[in-house]
C-alpha cells in the first residue's frame, strides 16, 4: 500500500512538472541574417503559437513550426566497432521505440555510420520502413567513425523535404575518425538545411563531448549523455517529449547588422521569456557569394547602401505621384476651359474618362499592334461587346495581368507551394474575363426573355401597314435595354448606308442569341421568296416562345441531377475543410507529403472527369 502511494505521488509530481515549467528560448540562429530562427520550448505540448516581439514591436513575417505536430526526423546511429555488443542492441531498441512513439504527421529516415555513412531509409510517414532499416543495422567490420559525414548526409536528406520542422537525432560513443567532411562543413550543411541536431552520447573515460556539444549548440539542438546504455530508451523518450513542446520561429529582423536586439516570446496562457543577442556585423551574402555590382562593396558594410536605395525609391514614388497629379489636373483644367473656347473640340464623356490613361496610350497601341491579328484578341473584343462594357480589349488584357500579379504576390507572401502560386496567377488573371463573361451571359438572358414580346410588337406594327424599318424603329423606341439599345445601333448603321440585313446579322453575332439568328434567317428567306412578313414574324415569335418553354421544362427536369452534381463536387472540399479545422494533425500527411500531394492531384483529376460526365448527363441541346 505504501509503495502504491509513493508511485502515485511521483506520477502526480511528474504530471505537474511540465505545467509549472517556464517558457524558454533555447537557441537563436543568426547565420541566415536577416532571417533569424528562434527555437522555443513551451511548458507543455499543445500550447498556443508563441508570439515573437523584437525590441517591443511584433516581429515581421514570422513563420512558426510546431515540432510536436509535424516534423521530419533522421535517426543517425553509430555502428562502429566500439558499439559492439549490448551498446548497439540497446541503441537500436531505443531508436525503434522512438519510431514507434512518433506522431502521425512525423516522417522518419535512418542513417547508419561507421567507417562510412550510409542512408538506410528515406523519409517516410510509415513506421515500417524505419523499423526495418533499424533491424538491418549491423556492426561494421572496419574501424572508423564518419560522424561528420553522417550529419552531412542526414542534413542533405532533410534539405529537400516539404516539412519546415527538421531534426537529426545523432547517437554515438566516440569522436570523428573517418569523415571526408570537416566539423564546420557538417554544421554548415545542417544550418543551410534548417536542421537542428540533437546529440545523444554514450560517454566513457576517453570520450570528448566538445564536437557534439558544438554541433548541438550551433544548430539549435540539445546534448544528452549517459554512461549506461540501458538509459538510452529514457533519453530518446525525453527527447521526443521535448520535441513535442518545441516551436521554431523564423522571421525577418528589422535591426541593422551589429546591433543588439531584445527578443520577447509570449505564449498565451503559458508565460513569456526574453533574451538578448547581437546581430552579425555584416549581412548575409548574396546567393553567388559576392556583392552585386550595383553598389560598391563598402555600401554593404555600412548604411550607405540602404540610404541610397531609400532615396532612389523615394524619388521614384515622388516622380510618379507628380506625373499622376499633374496629368489629372491638366485633364480637369481642359474640361473646364473647353466650353469657353470657340474652336475647341467637344470631348465625349468616354474620352474625358480615359484621359487618365493617356500616359499608357503608347503601351496600349504597341500591344494592340502586336496582338490585334490573333484569334483570342477578337474573341476578347466580342466578349466585351456582348457584355456591353466601356472597355477596350487592351484594357481588359492589362486588367488580367494586374489581377494575376496581385493574386500571385499574395500567394507568394503566404509561402504557398509553387503549384498553388501558379494556380493563383492563372485564377487571378482569368478573374476579369470571368466577370465580363458573366455580364455577357446576364445580358444575353435578358435579351432572350425580351425576344418573344419584341417579335410580337414588330408583327403588330407590320399588320398596321408600316414598313419593316419603321417596325424596328417603333420597337427600339418603346422597348427596354438591351434589345432597344441593339436595335438603335442597327438603325444607326442603316442610316449610314449599311444594308439592314447585314446590320441585323452583325447584331445577332454580337449578342450571341441563337433564337435571334433563327429570326434573321427567316426574314432573309422571306425577302427572297416573298409572302406576308407579319404572319412570318408571328409564327417565328410562337416558335421562339415554345423553344423557351421547352428549355425551361428541360431545366426543371434536370434540376435534381444538377443539384446532385453540385453536392458531389462540393462535398470533398467541404469535408476536407471541416476535418482540417477539427483535427489538423490528421490531415497533415495529406498536405505535407509527396504521397499526399499525389493523392490530391489524383482526386482533383477524377473530380474533373466526373464533372464532365455529370455535365453531359444533365445537359440537353435542342
Amino acid at each position: 500500500m505504501r509503495r502504491a502511494l509513493v508511485l502515485l505521488a511521483l506520477a502526480a509530481l511528474a504530471g505537474a512538472a511540465p505545467a509549472g515549467a517556464a517558457v524558454k528560448v533555447r537557441s537563436v540562429d543568426t547565420s541566415s541574417f536577416p532571417n533569424i530562427r528562434v527555437t522555443i520550448l513551451t511548458p507543455q505540448a499543445g500550447a498556443a503559437q508563441p508570439q515573437l516581439f523584437e525590441g517591443g514591436a511584433p516581429a515581421a513575417a514570422v513563420v512558426a513550426q510546431n515540432l510536436g505536430r509535424q516534423k521530419s526526423v533522421v535517426l543517425a546511429i553509430d555502428r562502429s566497432r566500439s558499439m559492439k555488443g549490448r551498446a548497439l542492441d540497446d541503441a537500436l531498441a531505443a531508436a525503434r521505440a522512438f519510431v514507434a512513439a512518433k506522431r502521425p504527421g512525423d516522417r522518419v529516415g535512418v542513417v547508419a555510420f561507421a567507417s562510412r555513412a550510409v542512408r538506410l531509409a528515406d523519409l517516410s510517414g510509415s513506421t515500417i520502413d524505419a523499423d526495418i532499416a533499424l533491424r538491418s543495422v549491423a556492426l561494421d567490420s572496419r574501424p572508423g567513425t564518419a560522424l561528420h559525414d553522417a550529419v552531412d548526409i542526414a542534413a542533405r536528406t532533410l534539405a529537400g523535404d516539404v516539412a519546415k520542422g527538421r531534426v537529426i537525432v545523432l547517437l554515438t560513443d566516440g569522436s570523428d575518425q573517418a569523415s571526408e567532411s570537416t566539423l564546420a562543413e557538417a554544421i554548415g550543411s545542417a544550418r543551410k538545411a534548417g536542421v537542428s541536431v540533437h546529440a545523444i552520447a554514450i560517454e566513457s573515460a576517453q570520450f570528448s563531448p566538445e564536437a557534439l556539444q558544438r554541433i548541438a549548440r550551433e544548430t539549435g539542438g540539445t546534448y544528452r549523455a549517459t554512461r549506461s546504455t540501458s538509459q538510452l530508451r529514457s533519453l530518446y523518450g525525453a527527447l521526443g517529449a521535448e520535441l513535442a513542446r518545441t516551436w521554431e520561429l523564423e522571421y525577418v529582423t528589422a535591426a541593422r547588422p551589429g546591433e543588439k536586439v531584445a527578443l520577447d516570446v509570449r505564449v498565451p496562457g503559458a508565460g513569456s521569456a526574453s533574451t538578448e543577442l547581437t546581430l552579425p556585423e555584416t549581412g548575409a551574402a548574396p546567393l553567388d557569394g559576392r556583392p552585386t555590382r550595383l553598389l560598391p562593396g563598402f555600401a554593404y558594410a555600412t548604411g550607405v547602401g540602404t540610404l541610397f536605395a531609400g532615396v532612389v525609391v523615394g524619388l521614384l514614388v515622388l516622380g510618379a505621384a507628380t506625373i499622376a497629379m499633374t496629368s489629372v489636373r491638366g485633364a480637369r483644367l481642359r474640361r473646364r476651359l473647353a466650353p469657353h473656347l470657340a474652336d475647341a473640340p467637344r470631348a465625349t464623356t468616354t474620352e474625358g474618362g480615359r484621359e487618365r490613361l493617356a500616359m499608357a496610350a503608347g503601351l496600349f497601341e504597341a500591344t494592340e499592334r502586336a496582338f490585334a491579328h490573333l484569334r483570342f484578341w477578337h474573341k476578347l473584343g466580342r466578349l466585351i461587346e456582348r457584355a456591353d462594357l466601356p472597355l477596350r480589349t487592351v484594357e481588359l488584357l492589362y486588367m488580367c495581368i494586374g489581377t494575376g500579379f496581385v493574386f500571385g504576390l499574395v500567394a507568394a507572401f503566404a509561402a504557398l507551394p509553387a503549384l498553388l502560386i501558379l494556380a493563383a496567377l492563372l485564377g487571378g488573371g482569368l478573374l476579369p474575363v470571368g466577370f465580363v463573361w458573366f455580364k455577357g451571359r446576364r445580358r444575353l438572358s435578358a435579351f432572350e426573355n425580351q425576344l418573344p414580346d419584341l417579335l410580337i410588337g414588330m408583327a403588330a406594327t407590320l399588320k398596321a401597314g408600316h414598313s419593316f424599318k419603321h417596325a424596328l424603329q417603333t420597337t427600339a423606341d418603346e422597348g427596354k435595354p438591351p434589345a432597344s439599345k441593339e436595335l438603335r445601333r442597327v438603325l444607326t448603321e442603316a442610316r449610314l448606308g449599311r444594308p439592314i440585313d447585314e446590320a441585323l446579322a452583325e447584331m445577332a453575332e454580337r449578342v450571341g442569341s441563337k433564337n435571334f439568328e433563327f429570326v434573321i434567317t427567316a426574314v432573309s428567306i422571306q425577302n427572297q421568296v416573298g409572302g406576308s412578313l407579319a404572319g412570318l414574324i408571328d409564327m417565328v415569335a410562337d416558335t421562339v416562345r415554345q423553344r423557351h418553354q421547352f428549355a425551361r421544362k428541360i431545366k426543371g427536369l434536370t434540376a435534381m441531377g444538377r443539384a446532385g452534381a453540385y453536392v458531389l463536387m462540393g462535398l470533398p472540399f467541404v469535408l476536407a475543410l471541416a476535418i482540417t479545422v477539427i483535427n489538423p494533425g490528421y490531415m497533415d500527411p495529406l498536405y505535407h507529403s509527396s504521397s499526399g500531394h499525389k493523392l490530391i492531384y489524383l482526386g482533383l483529376g477524377m473530380m474533373a472527369f466526373g464533372s464532365l460526365v455529370l455535365n453531359k448527363i444533365v445537359s440537353f441541346k435542342g
